[in-house]
């Protein structure tokens, strides 16, 4: 999409008390990535001025948009002399003649949401919903086409309310509209804030274009408490899983599938039900079993599961992972490990077979350590492989076995299982049967 003469501002000052945390609420995540993070990708698309609004927690808000964009101005609100969504914009200095008006907690947006903005030309442009069931909203009033003017509920009276028509609370402004009214905005109002919307009455009074733009509550809609977040998250989860099904992904019972924003797929993949995808993982050609988790990582011409778990930075092709197996921070190549196997900070080479019950054993309590196998391994079950350790081509180790030997050379048998006893008639004597 071309990145249009249009600079965007982002209103993410808020506390966002009713989401009831201590988190900043444009930090609340949706799909695996903050709010805020949404907006902005979407913002990018079409514009290259963007600037976000920060108050409340502004370091954390700040840095975590650092570990995604190096390309956005930050405005810190003088939220005590100037509070509000009018005061947030008192010491913004767009660059294009047309600015459009963002809130942070608006995760739904997508730049083609808001072409309508870029299309039409006035001087101030307004979204605005309508409403079966306006109650709580403030109304808009319209006349030829034109936002006369706005009411709160309270203030309405009989006719105002039978109105349908509310504020969505985007706005495109001309960048003169707002260097004109923004210095005159004032607090006189109940609860002492420097409102926005106090720009629409002043503009009329001056006989200024001011038009309606009706959008789609599905894209417009704000997130303001948990119930909202669980509310925009499966509207997220259905735009991510649509996607990759028309890019050719067959999924199985797709509303049970969770897939994060940062999850790519490749070739001919099948995700089956109840699966969670997460992270930047990335999956190509590949098939994950009903219950399955992937966390970060990569997976090609493999499939996993039942009930498998690939944790970060776990990266298999050409494996079978099976039911019941954890693998994490490991390399896979041409691997088989069917079931009921921990396979931690390990490198496994082709034509190894995992037996059920190996776990590597990567943790001493103060260090983590590496478990190198390599091709054509046959590991028994009930295995465990004491890191660090290296295990070379051609090796098999017996069921039960616990390998503590730092090498193991290529062609060897490693078999360290205690010699079995039987004590004839123990069970009678122990219970006292005959």
């Amino acid at each position: 999409m071309k990145k249009e003469n249009i600079s965007i501002i982002i209103l993410a000052a808020g506390k966002g008390s009713r989401m009831k945390s201590s988190k900043a609420k444009v930090l609340h995540t949706i799909s695996g990535k903050p709010m805020l993070y949404h907006i902005i990708k979407e913002s990018r698309k079409i514009s290259d001025d963007i600037t976000v609004v920060v108050a409340h927690q502004k370091e954390a808000v700040i840095d975590e948009m650092h570990k995604y964009f190096d390309d956005i101005n930050f405005v810190i609100q003088d939220a005590q002399n100037f509070p509000g969504t009018g005061g947030a914009l008192k010491n913004v200095s767009p660059k294009n003649e047309k600015v459009l008006v963002l809130n942070g907690d608006m995760p739904l947006i997508t730049a083609e949401s808001l072409e309508g903005f870029l299309e039409m030309d006035a001087d101030i442009i307004m979204s605005i919903f309508d409403l079966e069931d306006p109650n709580g909203y403030g109304r808009v009033i319209i006349r030829n086409n034109h936002v006369e003017y706005i009411v709160e509920q309270k203030d309405a009276d009989d006719a105002e309310l039978n109105v349908t028509t509310v504020n969505a609370g985007v706005y495109a402004f001309s960048k003169v509209i707002l260097e004109r009214y923004i210095p005159d905005l004032n607090n006189a109002n109940a609860q002492q804030e420097y409102y926005l919307t106090d720009i629409i009455a002043m503009a009329n009074e001056d006989e200024c274009s001011i038009v309606p733009l009706l959008v789609d509550e599905e894209y417009f809609k704000g997130v303001n408490s948990k119930k909202d977040l669980a509310d925009a998250e499966n509207i997220m989860q259905n735009r991510i899983r649509t996607k990759w099904m028309q890019e050719g992904v067959s999924m199985q019972l797709p509303s049970t599938i969770y897939i994060e924003e940062g999850v790519t797929f490749e070739g001919e993949c099948t995700v089956e039900n109840g699966c969670r995808i997460t992270g930047e993982s990335k999956i190509i050609s590949s098939h994950i079993k009903a219950g399955s988790v992937v966390e970060d990582s990569i997976m090609k011409n493999s499939d996993c599961g039942p009930m498998a778990h690939l944790r970060p930075l776990s990266n298999i092709e050409d494996t079978h992972i099976g039911n019941f197996v954890e693998v994490k921070k490991s390399t896979l190549k041409g691997v088989k490990a069917g079931h009921l196997s921990y396979l931690g900070d390990a490198e496994i080479d082709e034509g190894t077979n995992i037996g059920a019950g190996t776990i590597t054993c990567n943790y001493d309590g103060v260090k983590k350590y590496k478990t190198l196998i390599g091709k054509n391994v046959f590991i028994g079950s009930d295995s465990q492989l004491v890191a660090p350790v290296i295990i070379e081509d051609d090796v098999m180790i017996a069921a039960g076995t616990t390998v503590t030997s730092g090498e193991i050379k290529s062609g060897n048998l490693v078999l360290s299982r205690t010699k079995m006893r039987l004590v004839k008639d123990f069970y009678y004597k122990f219970f006292g049967k005959h």
